[in-house]
């Protein structure tokens, strides 16, 4: 691109200060001084750059306003966009919004879709109609037919279904909603959503294939989808074209809807990661060449038996606090160490005391590998109240939150009692209601809190300290209190130890209940196998147990590690790997 020629007109009007204003940086301390009134001259005057952001009054993010019924009238054309046309799933939809600090929404990437929600993504996410950007929704009426039946109970399907239909009626009393041309999703503060929400407020004319029972709730929402994908499809000079797009949470209705030729997808916003390989580790290993080329200087220091060292480098910024790093190569000193502190460009790295020698018994547990003696230096710090854990069975997940737990109840009094709950999810056939009160029914649900106990309660050999031989069964029992969660809901634990077992089968929702109980001076601890999942419609990517270790990384009173190796036995170490 030639570049301009240089102004020969007009010259004498520009200050000598002005002169050099090209070379100084807009970014500087001196860039608006005595060149400001020419500045703002030339921009009101020249060619304007291009806008990142819609200034026009009365519009949002710049979405298409999409006809309910081809009765309605449509809205005039809409400039083309000029970006990437790149098509975004539900579940990017939300987590790409505009910055805040702007105060306005960037304009759409693409063009606006119109998502066409089935009754299952609401009961199973009320807030869903906040989760689509700047794109369009459409209610089909069977869809608040299905709605209604469901609002009764105590269950969480049956509270979805209430708040779902609360928020329906809040965006339809706004000021100056009007349900024929649209209900804005932004008008209720939810100001990330910038479409519309429209109902079928006509009947639709379709037809589908005589094998699908026209009076099924999930046909007459397909046929809806086929209605409207046929009407926006149709080249109108006075409508811009609109792909329809059906979510569902139903495999089977998103495969008849494909089968239909129809565009199907799930709601992927519930799901805290794509993959589960993605999912924060909490252990990092330095390169071969840190010490010596990728952090250069290196101080350190001592105090009491923990050496600190403060490091630079490229690895800096992809570090969290609370995360271990560990050196480990052929013929050189091996180093383990946790992330202390992130400061600028530096972080500070403190060695881990090793839980593996006998000397550092934790009631009679030593660890046995790196994660295991990373997790119990977790377990051990009181300045770190929410550890997480995740690792296939017989890593050891139980046996050192137990061990922990007691030493710091029974040794250094920290807390006043461990308190133990667990999701009540059955591998197999439901066995029916169970006899006695709260302790005696979650009794079959801890078998794992009493086969490590009695492992414990021998103190491997007399290991466990002058409190773990004198104490019975008895007396631990007296210090753990087994809990149900269906009673949570209210409380507060104050100075408690709380151990969450089976956390991968929470929802995000019920890990929120049982961390928000955490008073001054409680430690929770959430272990599970990601593997091990039985709660139904939960993946690795939506339990609840990843959703506390992706929300909590980084925070300084937070810790989580994967562990890698099973200790239990050869024959459980080999079958995790093969079955």
């Amino acid at each position: 691109m030639p570049l301009p020629p240089a102004p020969t007109k007009r010259a004498a009007l520009l200050s000598p200060d002005a002169h050099d204003a090209p070379a100084r940086s807009l970014h500087g301390r001196g860039g608006r001084r005595s060149s400001d009134r020419h500045a703002d001259e030339t921009r009101s005057s020249g060619p304007q750059p291009l806008e990142l952001f819609d200034t026009r009054p009365g519009e949002g993010s710049g979405a298409v306003e999409a006809p309910v019924l081809p009765s309605l009238k449509a809205p005039p054309p809409v400039a083309p966009v000029t970006r990437s046309n790149e098509e975004r799933r539900p579940a990017t939809a939300a987590k790409e919004a505009a910055s805040p600090a702007k105060g306005k929404r960037g304009k759409p990437i693409g063009p606006t879709k119109l998502f066409v929600l089935d009754t299952n993504v609401l009961l199973h996410d009320p807030m869903c109609l906040f989760r689509f950007e700047e794109h369009d929704i459409f209610l089909p009426m069977i869809v608040l037919e299905e709605l209604d039946g469901h609002k009764k109970g105590t269950t969480e399907v049956a509270r979805n279904g209430r708040q779902a239909s609360r928020t329906l009626d809040a965006l339809a009393a706004a000021q100056g909603a009007d349900i024929g041309k649209g209900l804005k999703l932004d008008t209720t503060g939810h100001r990330e959503a910038g479409g519309k929400l429209f109902f079928q407020t006509d009947p639709l004319d379709y037809s589908l294939p005589t094998s699908l029972p026209q009076g099924k709730a999930d046909n007459q929402i397909l046929g809806v989808v086929h209605a409207l994908r046929e009407f926006y499809a149709k080249d109108d000079p006075g409508r811009a074209r609109q792909e329809v797009v059906l979510v569902s949470k139903d495999i089977n209705m998103r495969v008849k809807a494909r089968a239909l030729g129809l565009a199907a997808d799930d709601y992927q916003n519930d799901k805290t990661l794509e993959d589960g390989d993605l999912l924060y580790s909490g252990a990092l290993a330095l390169p071969a060449d840190f010490w010596t080329r990728q952090s250069k200087p290196i101080e350190s220091w001592q105090s009491g038996s923990n050496t600190f060292y403060r490091v630079s480098g490229p690895l800096v910024p992809n570090l969290y606090i609370n995360q271990f790093v560990y050196f480990e190569a052929p013929g050189e000193p091996s180093m383990y160490a946790r992330v202390t502190e992130i400061r600028d460009k530096t972080a500070v790295l403190k060695t881990l005391k090793d839980y593996g020698s006998i000397k550092n018994a934790v009631w009679g547990v030593n660890t046995r590998n790196r994660e295991q003696n990373f997790a119990m230096n977790l377990l051990m710090d009181p300045e770190v109240d929410l550890v997480t854990l995740t690792g296939t069975a017989g890593t050891g997940k139980t046996l050192m939150a137990l061990a922990s737990g007691l030493t710091q109840v029974l040794d250094d009094r920290r807390y006043t009692e461990i308190i133990m709950t667990r999701a009540t999810v059955s591998v197999g056939e439901d066995i029916g209601f169970l006899p006695g009160t709260e302790e005696e029914k979650m009794g079959p649900w801890m078998g794992a809190l009493d086969d490590n106990l009695e492992f414990l309660a021998k103190g491997d050999g007399g290991g466990a300290g002058e409190w773990g031989r004198a104490a019975t069964n008895e007396l631990i029992r007296s210090r753990i209190k087994i809990k149900s969660m269906n009673f949570m809901r209210g409380r507060t634990f104050l100075n408690k130890y709380v151990i969450i077992d089976e956390a991968q089968n929470l929802t995000p929702k019920q890990m929120k209940t049982l961390v928000t109980r955490a008073g001054p001076g409680t430690k929770i601890i959430c272990m599970g196998n990601l593997a091990q999942i039985d709660t139904p419609y939960l993946t690795e990517g939506s339990s609840g147990l990843t959703f506390a270790v992706d929300k909590f990384k980084g925070w300084p009173h937070s810790g989580h590690i994967t562990l890698a190796r099973g200790e239990r036995s050869r024959l459980a170490d080999f079958a995790s790997e093969v079955l």
